[in-house]
């Protein structure tokens, strides 16, 4: 598969940013992601069922072009440049775009996709040595006429809530759904301000404490709807009567890996899991999901019994830890005590993560995001892939995303030798299937 540069170019916003908003300021809490990009791909076969001018490719292409100048007056911060660590230049030089053609019908690359091909249809390097565009596009148009939208937007800017607002503001524009569109709330730095970097470098150090770095390997592996329900049963207990998906798919993987980490070691040992959690439904009251930025904090699941844990052990344990993230947390870490209180956290996940012997897995979800309902006029994605890529630095990392059918895609990031039986035991049950070749019914 050859992917051919055929053209570069700046969107810029259609209607210039006021004066006043120039200077953007990042929120605290915009310094606890320390990836560089909120990456997705975004998968369209040719639709024939759609309108005639949808049939046309290089409409298509005008399109999306309009609309995202469009989309961008409202997302004034996504034209702008990374200024420093603390804010974005809003100049209005607009968004990064390239258009692309790629040499194959895509059905030919989803019959068997490969994540590190699929790199190709990204428009910038996933761990660039400096950051300058905020937003970054590139549309890649197959032999097919199928099309393939990948985005690059700055983490400092987005978490997976804001990047769906935006998605569905750019295709509501598309779509001529005035009343659909949805205008983002930029109070992220009002209600975090941050004035240094310590948060950031807090972050950092336990990461750096928690993710090793090792010869590693992404794969993806697929839940269907139908085995989540099976889990959800067998997780469902007195204290947690009703498990959520995300819940009861990280709490199987994590079962999956520890008993993967006592096959090649020999032994059981203390595990931790730390989840991302969504601040937004947490606040009281609730912040909408158009609110910009990244609202999220850490929830820190422990498991250290000797003896193997059922599944219900682990999802109580997830439950329990994301329970202790609610309003009156947000309230704490708001107030004059809140600096000490999320740099005591940190430390703390850290110390127990990077003790002797204790296996650690991190996790990031964009369920639940309606991400497979991003419609441009010629029907929805086939498949919705994101950072879960063989790019990853580090291992024990799983990132999970919806299917189009409720089920749940995870790409998971291990070491070799781990994967190897992480494979075995996922598979054993019949419950997650590794690596279909159909992105179909279930």
């Amino acid at each position: 598969m050859e992917v051919q540069i055929i053209s570069k170019q700046n969107v810029k916003p259609s209607s210039p940013r006021p004066s006043p908003l120039r200077n953007f300021k990042l929120s605290l809490l915009d310094q606890l992601v320390t990836v560089p990009y909120a990456p997705i791909l975004l998968f369209y076969p040719m639709n024939k069922k759609a309108s005639t001018s949808y049939l046309d490719v290089p409409k298509r292409l005008e399109l999306l072009k309009k609309s995202l100048s469009e989309t961008l007056t409202h997302f004034y911060p996504l034209a702008g440049k990374i200024k420093d660590e603390l804010s974005i230049d809003c100049n209005d030089e607009g968004a990064y775009y390239v258009e692309t053609q790629v040499n194959c019908h895509l059905s030919e690359f989803l019959r068997q996709p490969d994540l590190l091909l699929a790199n190709q249809f990204f428009p910038c390097e996933l761990l660039p040595t400096a950051v300058t565009y905020v937003a970054n596009f590139q549309v890649n148009v197959f032999e097919c006429g199928g099309i393939v939208i990948g985005m690059c937007i700055s983490h400092r800017v987005v978490d997976g809530a804001a990047l769906s607002t935006f998605l569905n503001a750019w295709s509501a524009t598309a779509n001529g759904s005035k009343e659909a569109i949805i205008y983002p709330e930029f109070i992220a730095s009002s209600l975090f301000p941050a004035n240094d970097l310590w948060l950031r470098d807090s972050a950092i150090v336990m990461f750096g404490s928690l993710l090793k770095k090792d010869q590693c390997m992404t794969k993806r592996f697929v839940l269907y709807a139908s085995a989540i329900s099976n889990l959800k049963a067998q997780a469902a207990s007195l204290g947690v009567k009703c498990p959520t998906r995300v819940a009861v798919v990280s709490s199987f993987l994590w079962k999956c890996l520890m008993a993967a980490s006592e096959e090649w070691r020999g032994s059981q040992r203390p595990s931790l899991l730390t989840h991302y959690v969504n601040l937004r439904r947490k606040m009281e009251p609730k912040l909408s999901d158009n609110s910009m930025g990244n609202f999220l904090w850490f929830a820190a699941a422990k498991y250290t019994n000797k003896s193997k844990p059922g599944l219900k052990d682990l999802v109580g344990e997830v439950r329990k830890a994301i329970s202790k993230i609610d309003s009156d947390f947000v309230e704490h870490i708001k107030g004059d005590k809140g600096n000490a209180l999320m740099d005591e956290t940190l430390k703390g996940i850290g110390a127990f993560g990077s003790g002797d012997g204790v296996d650690y897995l991190g996790f990031s979800s964009w369920c639940k995001f309606g991400l497979y309902d991003i419609d441009f006029g010629w029907g929805k994605p086939v498949w919705v892939s994101s950072f879960g890529l063989s790019w990853s630095p580090a291992i024990n990392l799983i990132f999970l995303v919806d299917t189009r059918c409720d089920g749940t895609e995870a790409f998971v990031t291990l070491d070799e030798k781990d994967m190897t039986i992480f494979r075995r035991q996922s598979r054993a049950p019949q419950i997650c299937i590794f690596e279909p070749k159909s992105f179909g019914h279930r």
